[in-house]
């Protein structure tokens, strides 16, 4: 563990998504004890396209980013979201979609992923009015919200929808069959474990079986999708899915940035004491922006 993330450990509750309720309250509570973001350099708008957005509008931003947050598909809203959202618009330049999609159990799948594509579709209809060049559209997510950002390059893929860019993957949730070493082996990491992750794959899918919207991993063909900055924990069952999943698009033709953060664990991104966190969050901003500003990109 990164010595400036471990003494954090012990004071990190062991999520228990089994109650959604209770673990609603606890991460508004914690984030709402947190220090609010500075946004007095961007122009911050809700709105309903009709799925509820945040958008976070940097000066002279051009392209844009539909940002799926995590919690497993359980926990979190445009609120618990704000921080990151705000701070990752501030470093990259970007027009940042915050969007507040419907959660489980309560709404299973395809319900989240409906929501995050009318977003997108959203998006790429109004660019002009929103100042955003629509050839610069990136989507991108943490966890759970990596997870969906993924099925929707494959729907938009699929359906011949809206061109994307980027696909921003950080930490994301992409196999249900949880059968990777990390998926099996870690059975107290923090924040995110073996144990737990089956509660959120079970909430998330219902009694429905797993298919490649839901559950990118099982995608048979990867071929013909953005390219992509895919980031991983060290200590997070997540860790081999999303390493896999990144060598897989390679083989398919597609353009991916691997990074593979030693010493951390799933969410510690969070902990922007630690200097490996401060780290985390640049590339993840800078990745976004220089796949937003390349030069071959049309003026």
């Amino acid at each position: 563990m990164d010595p400036e993330l471990e003494p954090f450990v012990p004071l990190i509750p062991r999520p228990d998504y089994a109650d959604p309720a209770a673990e609603r309250a606890m991460t508004a509570a914690l984030v709402a004890s947190l220090p609010a973001p500075d946004t007095s350099a961007m122009e911050v708008t809700d709105a309903d396209v009709p799925v509820p957005v945040r958008m976070y509008r940097p000066r002279g931003a051009r392209g844009a980013v539909v940002w799926l947050h995590g919690g497993g598909g359980i926990v979190g809203d445009l609120d618990t979201e704000h921080p990151s959202a705000a701070r990752l618009a501030e470093a990259s330049g970007v027009l940042v979609v915050s969007v507040g999609f419907r959660l489980a159990p309560e709404h299973v799948f395809p319900a989240a992923l409906d929501d995050a594509y009318a977003a997108l579709c959203w998006l790429a209809e109004h660019a002009a009015d929103l100042g955003v060049d629509p050839a610069r559209i990136a989507v991108g997510g943490m966890s759970a919200g990596g997870g969906l950002a993924a099925a929707m390059t494959l729907r938009a893929r699929d359906e011949d929808g809206p061109p994307i860019r980027f696909q921003l993957l950080n930490q994301p949730m992409l196999d249900d069959r949880r059968h990777t070493w990390s998926a099996r082996a870690f059975t107290r990491t923090p924040r995110l474990d073996a144990e737990n992750l089956a509660v959120i794959w079970k909430a998330n899918l219902g009694a429905a079986p797993a298919t490649p919207y839901a559950a990118p991993a099982r995608a048979t063909d990867l071929s013909g999708l953005p390219p992509a900055y895919v980031a991983t924990a060290e200590f997070d069952p997540l860790r081999d899915e999303g390493i896999a999943y990144a060598v897989r698009l390679l083989q398919s033709g597609v353009s991916v940035e691997l990074h593979q953060w030693p010493g951390t664990f799933h969410g510690s991104q969070a902990i922007l004491s630690a200097q490996v966190s401060q780290r985390q969050n640049a590339e993840l901003a800078a990745a976004l922006r220089r796949a937003l500003e390349t030069s071959d990109l049309p003026d």
